[in-house]
């Protein structure tokens, strides 16, 4: 017969290693540290240890119950995908709600790395370029400038395909990519087959550029996550001028003039590529994603939301304020939804409209500039953190104003 302590100890054990692995797998869905560790203590609480104190950083965490016991020191796994990380959202409200035990809660989790997205491979590479087509109806709305990005998306999934085989791939992959993509669409504005090819490189690499690290870092910083925050910012500005530094050397290798490398728009279909473009985007990152067909609407709207107030913010202001008013819409819309339906997870809906805002795009650009001699270095670094600071202010005004509004939902039952 076990000594009475020793149940004790078995479910303080478990109860840390659950946290440890829910809020990796957190951490793998690109959520904010300062929200993983909010919603870790809740779950904490309910599962009866309500002085859980956690240390979340970008690759891992640091749990335990109560100050003075035992902690747990857990890495993340690689980055989920939308439909694992619904799944991880599913099991936290499930947990916080008092309908899921902790063993059964760490069985689902060990299950959710290795759920496929569920649609077949050549369904998900067509996804790619019908990506692609919706960004540059949207970025670049020319009839040459969207084929170009089709093809150059076939290109980037190509590579992408190969990263998951060959590890110098992986780590050249930024790079590679926008060498690649670049080669081919400056290739072609060099033979008169299209304008604008700089803003047209863009849609093909819009899925590995770095905007969400550089927002979340910024995001963090201002919460007081320091660490993290920073962490997040330097790998993700990084990754940004190695994607620049592949763009550069396609220029180079062409003899591209510099009065090419311009931010020129060239709109040939008019307001209607818009609407198509946000369609196309909405079914192309939930086939990608594996999201189930149950979100996908609300995905779209979440992303016509976030679309629509990005455009008042820039025609009433800037882009900086566009930035600002749809991360807000995105962000506070999530929480809305979610809160109506508690089954419709807030990070499923609100990330497709984040990768819309591209802020990554938008420094692609000026680090190119700044290359080509067009801008000065403050200019460029100027633009790219105000337009950085401002999606990073609106994700925590309308978190904020969510998290207030789950608060008050929630109080008359406390």
């Amino acid at each position: 017969m076990l000594p009475p302590g020793d149940a004790d100890g078995d479910r303080t054990t478990a109860t840390r290693a659950l946290l440890a692995e829910l809020g990796t797998a957190m951490i793998a869905t690109g959520q904010p540290v300062q929200e993983i560790e909010e919603e870790l203590a809740e779950v904490g609480s309910r599962l009866g240890f309500p002085d859980v104190q956690t240390a979340v950083g970008p690759t891992g965490l640091l749990v335990t119950l109560k100050a003075g016991d035992p902690a747990t020191y857990r890495s993340a796994p690689a980055g989920l995908r939308l439909h694992q990380s619904a799944s991880v959202r599913l099991i936290r409200h499930q947990l916080v709600h008092g309908g899921l035990a902790t063993g059964a809660a760490r069985e689902q989790l060990a299950a959710v790395a290795r759920r496929p997205v569920g649609q077949p491979l050549w369904l998900v590479a067509l996804a790619w370029p019908v990506l692609a087509v919706g960004i540059s109806l949207i970025l670049q709305p020319g009839w040459a400038n969207i084929v170009a990005a089709a093809a150059g998306s076939v290109l980037v999934f190509a590579l992408v395909q190969l990263a998951e085989r060959y590890e110098v791939v992986r780590a050249l992959l930024p790079t590679l990519a926008a060498f690649v993509v670049s080669l081919a669409i400056f290739g072609a504005a060099d033979a008169g087959l299209l304008e604008g090819p700089l803003r047209t490189v863009l849609p093909p690499l819009a899925v590995l550029l770095p905007g969400a690290l550089v927002v979340n870092g910024l995001s963090e910083l201002a919460a007081g996550h320091m660490q993290a925050g920073s962490a997040r910012l330097t790998y993700g500005l990084a990754q940004l001028g190695l994607f620049a530094l592949g763009l550069l050397m396609a220029t180079a290798l062409l003899r591209v003039p510099a009065s090419t490398l311009v931010n020129l728009r060239v709109d040939e279909i008019g307001w209607a590529g818009a609407a198509v473009g946000l369609v196309l985007i909405g079914s192309s990152i939930c086939l990608m994603e594996g999201v189930p067909l149950r979100m996908q609407g609300w995905v779209l709207l979440v992303l016509s939301l976030a679309f629509g107030a990005q455009l008042v913010g820039q025609e009433v202001g800037s882009i900086g304020l566009g930035g600002f008013l749809g991360a807000i819409a995105a962000s506070l819309g999530a929480s809305v939804v979610e809160l109506r339906r508690p089954q419709l997870p807030r990070l499923v809906l609100f990330l497709p409209a984040f990768w819309l805002l591209v802020p990554g795009s938008l420094g692609l650009v000026g680090v190119t500039e700044l290359a080509a001699g067009r801008e000065s270095a403050t200019d460029v670094a100027l633009g790219l953190l105000g337009v950085a600071i401002a999606i990073s202010l609106g994700l925590l005004v309308g978190s904020s104003v969510g998290r207030a509004l789950r608060g008050r939902r929630a109080a008359p039952a406390a």
